[in-house]
């Protein structure tokens, strides 16, 4: 008879397939570890385990490198439940005024901890070199939580205050530009503003002394560009600050574009 190893459960797939599932009880929670092919990964994981979660020596850092039976993520998720007493699938590590979200090895995300109950529930992905979360079925990325527009361009739009990209805490986000197609650029301390719309390439819409004028400057080239026949979707901008009466007089005198206002779909 064959000895039953500890922390193994045999399982049998829908197709006959057998395979092993592992887990853990630690301070009375039962921690599943994962499914594996062979009942022996699948106690090398529950071992490994059992040693992370009794060794308060063993860090975040530590869980790069080691034994491969359990997963990276894993480690974490353990390595916190350890020292925090808080057990989250998701791996997260709590540090003292804020929290950090394991993604991958040496990519580490910072985070508030007003965010922790939101990257608790939602998994962080990547493609594409932007990471995102999936909500109501939806890939939104994590950026735009923080003000950061889906087409901002760093160092233009926004800025991580610190230089790292991958901290998102709110005190390290700087938004330079809160309008949808429009920049800037600076010389002898003035600003100029560029507003540019994307049709069969970025079009240059003109350029404004203030940014109001230039997100006015975009609504209205959409408006053109809707009537010329174009069925993009495009995102308007949204003025808080301006009274509808002072947005009807911009939007009136505001000049744009030849090519702009001369679209044609043909073009």
């Amino acid at each position: 008879m064959t000895k039953k190893l500890a922390g193994v459960q045999k399982a049998v797939k829908k197709d006959g397939t057998v395979y092993y599932r592992a887990s853990i009880t630690f301070r009375g929670k039962h921690i599943s570890l994962g499914s594996f092919a062979s009942a022996k990964s699948a106690n090398a994981a529950y071992l490994e385990a059992g040693k992370i979660l009794a060794d308060p020596q063993y860090l975040p850092s530590d869980a790069e490198e080691g034994s491969a039976a359990l997963s990276y993520q894993k480690k974490i998720s353990l390595i916190n439940f350890r020292d925090n007493k808080l057990y989250i699938a998701n791996p997260i590590y709590i540090r003292k005024r804020y929290f950090e979200y394991h993604y991958a090895p040496g990519i580490i995300l910072k985070f508030d901890q007003d965010d922790l109950f939101y990257y608790s529930s939602h998994k962080i992905q990547k493609r594409g070199g932007r990471f995102f979360v999936a909500d109501y079925a939806l890939q939104t990325g994590i950026g735009v939580r923080y003000g950061i527009k889906t087409y901002a361009v760093e160092g233009r739009d926004y800025r991580f205050v610190n230089g790292d990209p991958l901290d998102f805490r709110y005190e390290n986000i700087e938004i330079l530009n809160t309008y949808t197609g429009v920049s800037f650029t600076e010389k002898n301390g003035q600003r100029t503003y560029t507003a540019k719309i994307h049709l069969n390439g970025d079009f240059v819409i003109g350029r404004y002394k203030t940014p109001e004028e230039a997100a006015i400057a975009y609504n209205k080239a959409v408006d053109i560009v809707k009537k010329a026949g174009v069925t993009k979707q495009y995102v308007p901008n949204y003025m808080e600050n301006i009274s509808p009466s002072e947005y009807a007089d911009i939007y009136a005198r505001i000049k744009i574009s030849d090519k702009i206002c001369h679209y044609s779909l043909s073009v």
